[in-house]
């Protein structure tokens, strides 16, 4: 109640603030001297729209942000996002929470979008919840994050909303290119290293070209110091991602463009970015960052995105066809030494260290087409119709080497080899409207069917896997309706208020389950889904200097997708519900003397409102993994001249309160409770110089050495402990970074 009341004083105060500015705009003329602060215009509701107009809650981080802040990937960017949370342990691996929507599992809540292309599996069987798309930031314009169900023009698997990269456009007016080069140090780590460059060309009058490429070196800062006979060697988690973008724009004329696009990024990470710590305090064994490696690991992913985007003015409307071809390759080995090896020795006889191997491929196809109305009509409609069709493949495999060598062991029985192969297709036909009545009161009216059919087969042998034989008949069907109503009242041009009630969803999916399962087992399992029911306010002064959007929201989420055991066989059920409560703010001021200072924050109240299966281990009331009921960020930029030079220097802060780690029945039962991530908060200071076409930057993150926590690890699997001493492993944030960068542009 004291948040809500605060939020509230903080809304009456600002928007007071922002009436007085916009009046004293129309009295006064601005003066000339004044630099003026550009309105900000999104496409994510699929047509151009001020951000003030959109009666939702939006979040925008812009492209010259991201830089300022050397922000290449979503661990930089969360501050920038109320609300916006990360569960990560390893580069290209990590899991995306908006409001608390989120148990874990395999299945995405948040979309990831590529300009108009959808990346990530939409189905459960290809983990692509663990595996969301973590683009680098380097030239792109913007990044629109949507908090809240966008089941209507997003589709499966935005339930907890959607965070969408806006790369820039190829320029026909001009040559252009720029390149930077950074260097950081990491206390206690390696040095890391990255390079960045972009050219855009003008082919001739209608056709222009845009190429960027990166190459980005990421020391590593966690040792494996021998616990318990366990490899010793420095700097373990160190990773590189390269790769490029193309973009190549043809305009012939006024009414018509084609543009193509290619994407190419590679992420490998050689351990993750665990430590090893206490199971009940969580803190940090050893007295350093630690992980104990027996078998070298590591996790290479792949993005590749291609995309044809047409966009043709009809007069009446504009045409919109996106066609894209998406694949994401992981491979990947994780050290099973200290779990499984002791049984393969007293069961064969033999000494090992033993590794399980995994392969994860999808291949995703993409066709859309909508037809959106001209702007500025008393009725304006989209309407639209989706298609997806998407191929599968989780290939695991156990492993046995000779100690301290990666060569295979001989004579040994196969220990496991498993394969699941899925296909995912989607048809979907959506429409979107918004009525003018008048010049104060909006309506923004949407809804989505979408049927999807899923097919599996798998396959598993080996002597820890059961023997399990090939099943080639796994199917399922979902018929799904989404909907969204959105009132919005206008207080005048510059403040508004809205409501929105709407409906989100993930895909059901066949279980995966031995062919000899005892009857009644579900043979697939239904879709979740979340109604959320969301009010706001939005506002900004009349020369776009002071702005505010607070929301305050509740989600209803139905059938949640959870693990259950049949036959000692792990399968998809529909479960407990949830709910979730929260405030969220975004606020920014620009002020005439250089100084921007902005500050967002959100209160978050996710619970589960009924017990999950013993396997999951969650009770009523239980906290929903990862989702601190408070999170705040501040930023400040101040900038002036020197001569004819550009100077700033800046300071964040990112709070993080206290939050749930992943559910765990032995630890509930122990303790009465979930495991609880202690709070932490994160300063990055920041400071450059620029001296025309080149620009001289420093700065340091985590500069307080905060020690915080991100995710968690089970104690046990298989019965068996996963670390020496019955540790638990736990994703850490980057200790303190030192780092300098220089850009040069013409």
């Amino acid at each position: 109640m004291k948040l809500k009341r605060a939020t509230l004083l903080i809304s009456s105060a600002v928007g007071a603030l922002l009436a007085q500015s916009a009046a004293a705009a129309v009295e006064d003329e601005p003066r000339p001297s004044v630099s003026t602060v550009e309105e900000v215009v999104v496409t994510a509701q699929k047509r151009e729209q001020t951000l003030i107009d959109i009666p939702q809650a939006i979040s925008v981080v812009s492209g010259d942000t991201l830089e300022t802040q050397q922000a290449t990937s979503f661990s930089d960017y969360l501050k920038l996002v109320p609300g916006l949370q990360l569960t990560q342990s390893t580069p290209g691996q990590g899991r995306l929470v908006m409001r608390g929507v989120n148990t874990g599992g395999v299945a995405s809540t948040v979309a990831v979008y590529m300009d108009e292309t959808p990346f990530g599996s939409s189905s459960g069987l290809v983990n692509g919840a663990v595996l969301a798309g973590d683009f680098d930031t380097f030239d792109v314009a913007r990044i629109e994050v949507l908090r809240g169900p966008q089941g209507t023009l997003y589709g499966a698997s935005s339930m907890g909303g959607l965070l969408r990269f806006v790369t820039n456009a190829p320029d026909l007016d001009g040559y252009s290119a720029r390149a930077r080069v950074s260097l950081e140090n990491t206390k206690g780590g390696a040095p890391s290293y990255r390079g960045t460059a972009v050219v855009n060309v003008p082919l001739a009058q209608t056709v222009a070209l845009r190429a960027s490429g990166f190459y980005r070196k990421e020391g590593g800062f966690i040792d494996s110091i021998g616990t318990e006979g366990s490899d010793v060697d420095k700097d373990i988690n160190d990773a590189k991602v390269y790769g490029g973008r193309a973009s190549l724009l043809f305009k012939p004329n006024e009414t018509t463009n084609l543009r193509l696009t290619a994407v190419l990024q590679n992420i490998k990470a050689d351990g993750p970015t665990e430590v090893e710590s206490d199971p009940d305090t969580l803190k940090t064994l050893y007295g350093r960052p630690t992980l104990s490696q027996y078998v070298p690991t590591f996790s290479d992913v792949d993005y590749r995105v291609y995309n044809a985007l047409l966009n043709h003015d009809l007069g009446f409307a504009t045409l919109t066809a996106s066609s894209s071809y998406t694949k994401q390759n992981q491979t990947k080995r994780d050290d099973a030494t200290y779990n499984l090896s002791g049984l393969i020795q007293a069961v064969f006889g033999v000494a090992n260290d033993l590794y399980l191997g995994q392969k994860t491929n999808n291949r995703k196809y993409t066709q859309e087409v909508r037809l959106a109305s001209n702007a500025g009509a008393p009725f304006e409609w989209l309407v639209g119709g989706y298609f997806t069709d998407e191929k599968g493949l989780v290939h695991q495999e156990y492993v046995a080497v000779a100690p301290g060598t990666l060569t295979s062991l001989t004579g040994l029985p196969l220990l496991a080899d498993l394969n699941l192969n899925s296909r995912y297709k989607e048809y979907a036909g959506f429409a979107n409207a918004t009525l003018h009545f008048g010049d104060r009161i909006d309506v923004d009216v949407g809804g989505r069917y979408s049927h999807n059919k899923q097919t599996a087969s798998q396959a598993a042998d080996g002597v820890l896997a059961g023997g399990v034989p090939v099943n080639s008949d796994l199917r399922s069907s979902d018929n799904v309706f989404t909907y969204s109503l959105a009132p919005k009242f206008k207080l005048d041009e510059h403040r508004s208020i809205y409501g929105r009630v709407a409906k989100g969803y993930r895909p059901g999916g066949p279980n995966v389950i031995p062919p000899s399962a005892p009857t009644g087992t579900p043979p697939s399992y239904a879709p979740d889904k979340v109604t959320s029911y969301e009010a706001g306010f939005k506002g900004e002064s009349a020369d776009h200097r002071f702005t505010l959007d607070v929301a305050a929201y509740h989600i209803d989420w139905k059938g949640i997708q959870l693990l259950t055991v049949v036959n000692n066989f792990g399968i998809n059920a529909n479960g407990a519900d949830a709910k979730s409560d929260g405030v969220e703010f975004n606020a920014t001021a620009r002020l005439e003397n250089g100084l921007t200072l902005s500050a967002n924050g959100a209160y978050t109240r996710a619970r589960l409102a009924g017990d999950t299966s013993d396997l999951v281990g969650g009770k009523k009331g239980d906290q929903l993994p990862f989702t601190p009921k408070l999170s705040l960020g501040l930023n400040g930029d101040y900038g002036w001249s020197i001569g004819d030079k550009q100077a700033y220097v800046g300071a964040s802060l990112r709070v993080m309160g206290k939050q749930s780690g992943s559910f765990d029945a032995d630890y509930r039962l122990a303790h009465g409770e979930q495991r609880k991530l202690s709070s932490y908060e994160v300063v990055d200071l920041r400071a450059g110089i620029s001296f025309g076409a080149v620009e001289l930057e420093a700065y340091v993150k985590n500069a307080t050495d905060a020690d915080g926590k991100v995710s968690t690890s089970s104690v046990t699997a298989n019965g068996l402990p996963i670390y020496p001493g019955g540790a638990i492993a736990t994703g850490v944030i980057r200790p303190r970074t030192i780092g300098l960068s220089l850009t040069a542009g013409f």
